[in-house]
């Protein structure tokens, strides 16, 4: 709260009128900057506006400069609020996408911008920086102040192989992979964003192992992205397991175990 900020004891007029406004504009969450942008010059008495309405518990505070009403908890949308260019992302994505039903510890929200993980209203955001070249294949869901940015469901796929420690378990990402229906040009353009082959090579053995004919294209492609070096399968793993030459994969967990995994249920 700003120094020297005047409390009053009951709402005024001009805080009763602020509030109508938000729902005049049907506004659950906002920023100062957007709200003064729309009201012009009225700056520091929206200042005191809102924290009258915070210290009445009518508002909450998100972090500087950043409010919703008190009972707005929609953790994807405040996500990406804390970041501008903010997208769900890993093992949330998952979880929207229906592909765990194992629900994620954090909220995990992917940006080009340096953030420090934080809990607000009780739910831990993990912040994942990513260069600016990998930032591509974001959807826009919900529906006007509702809405956020989310990674597209063959960018959440290449994402989380790309850094599987963020997707909820390996054997859960296998999993998801087999029960997705990802489109293989979207996913071969996810790939090439990511530009990681040793995970490129990964998802295109597991589709090949588990049949998927709807990835056939995505198959040629991966395994045009093979090079000479042999890369585990399991990237947490042990080094040991049998050698796939055509994939230059070490296969720390057995194709039979691998079927077992994608066959068991969740």
């Amino acid at each position: 709260m700003a120094g020297g900020t005047y409390i009053s004891e009951n709402l005024t007029r001009k805080q009763i009128d602020f509030m109508l406004l938000l729902d005049d504009r049907e506004l659950d969450i906002f920023t100062l900057a957007e709200i003064k942008k729309q009201l012009g010059n009225q700056v520091d008495e929206i200042n005191e506006l809102v924290e009258n309405l915070v210290d009445k518990g009518i508002l909450s505070r998100i972090e500087r400069g950043k409010y919703c009403r008190h009972n707005f908890r929609d953790e994807q949308v405040i996500g990406c609020y804390l970041v501008p260019d903010g997208a769900i992302a890993y093992w949330s994505a998952l979880h929207h996408y229906g592909l765990t039903e194992q629900f994620p510890n954090s909220v995990f929200v992917q940006t080009i911008k340096p953030k420090k993980d934080k809990t607000v209203f009780g739910a831990y955001y993990k912040f994942v920086q990513i260069a600016s070249s990998k930032r591509v294949e974001i959807r826009q869901e919900g529906h006007g102040n509702h809405s956020y940015r989310i990674t597209t469901l063959e960018k959440t796929l290449a994402d989380c192989f790309d850094l599987p420690h963020y997707s909820g378990g390996y054997a859960e990402l296998l999993r998801a992979f087999l029960e997705a229906s990802p489109s293989s040009q979207k996913l071969i353009a996810a790939c090439g964003a990511i530009h990681n082959i040793a995970a490129t090579k990964r998802m295109g053995y597991l589709a090949e192992l588990s049949g998927k004919e709807d990835l056939r294209e995505f198959v040629r492609y991966a395994r045009n992205q093979t090079n000479e070096r042999y890369s585990l399968f399991d990237p947490a793993g042990e080094e040991e397991g049998e050698f796939v030459s055509q994939w230059k994969l070490r296969l720390n967990i057995s194709a039979d175990d691998i079927l077992n995994i994608i066959n068991r249920p969740h």
